[in-house]
């Protein structure tokens, strides 16, 4: 039994921690409204795991690559996506495009400051993050955000129950999971991430793989951002905060290999399911900030520690 455990998948966890946390609250709840509960938190997740999915391509290009510019592209991206939209169906396709655009140019920046200025990603991720998020701050006192309603309705909107918007993501992980394994770009990325000398001596453009990461989390962020705001009502300077945490937590979680080469994208949903149904349970318990942030931060630690096979 303990073998079979011990060899049991490391994105397993997180799920198994997630029905645990699940099962909490509908003790604490007696049952009521278990089933809405459970809907509302994995709606939520789905951001989580928009912003996650190109954090873990970057981390799984190897050591030391790492996005911290997420939450300040979100920002940007959602204000500049719902300003232009100016809360009419008329302004949705320049709004996201624009959104879109600055996703792709974040990440051309992030580029930009790896590769030719030879800037570690950590730092200068988290100083462009900045940039951004100051041009956000900039763009903010003058601007109106009001997404377009075909936008926020298909944010909130649900089939069977479940958000649209979820069943669509999870489509787009299951095919960023066959695309890692099956095309010769995803197995360049793993490869990068495995070793990046025996990955360009295997014919692998290591550069482009590179590329391709930071171009893909910046789009997502971007995406991320734009649909956030539209389920807010409209951006706000606080609304990804939290995400330079949980872009990461969701990755590491969710069982994707921290040195690289080795993601797990179906953990992205487990972990994001934990995350946020855990911070249910603690409000329903009417639990403060802090007590929230430190028991979180145990959980993560928690769900680490009998996740990662010992002896490594």
């Amino acid at each position: 039994m303990g073998q079979r455990f011990a060899n049991a998948p490391r994105w397993i966890w997180s799920y198994l921690a997630a029905a645990v946390v699940y099962l909490a609250i509908v003790v604490i709840a007696a049952g009521a409204g278990s089933f809405q509960t459970f809907s509302i938190a994995l709606q939520f997740a789905t951001f989580f795991v928009i912003a996650g999915l190109g954090q873990m391509l970057v981390i799984t290009a190897g050591p030391g690559n790492i996005d911290l510019s997420i939450p300040g592209v979100m920002t940007l991206a959602g204000y500049l996506a719902t300003g232009a939209m100016h809360g009419s169906n008329a302004g949705l396709l320049s709004g996201l495009a624009l959104g879109l655009l600055i996703g792709l140019g974040a990440g051309l920046f992030n580029l930009a400051l790896i590769r030719l200025l030879r800037i570690p990603p950590m730092v200068g991720t988290l100083a462009s993050g900045f940039i951004y998020q100051s041009a956000a701050i900039a763009y903010s006192s003058h601007a109106v955000t009001q997404p377009s309603p075909l936008l926020a309705a298909f944010t909130s909107g649900r089939v069977l129950g479940v958000s649209a918007m979820t069943v669509l993501f999870i489509l787009l992980t299951a095919a960023c999971a066959v695309g890692l394994q099956r095309t010769r770009a995803g197995r360049a990325v793993l490869a990068l991430g495995q070793n990046r000398r025996a990955a360009s001596l295997a014919g692998f453009r290591v550069g482009g793989a590179l590329s391709l990461v930071y171009l893909a989390s910046g789009l997502l962020a971007a995406i991320a951002g734009i649909l956030l705001a539209a389920y807010s009502g409209g951006a706000s300077l606080d609304m990804a905060r939290e995400y330079l945490l949980m872009s990461i937590a969701v990755v590491v979680i969710g069982g994707t290999s921290i040195a690289g080469g080795d993601p797990a994208p179906p953990g992205l949903w487990g972990s994001a399911m934990l995350l946020g149904l855990l911070v249910t349970m603690l409000n329903l318990l009417h639990m403060p900030e802090g007590v929230r942030l430190i028991a979180t931060g145990g959980v993560i630690i928690g769900v680490l520690a009998v996740a990662t096979p010992q002896g490594t």
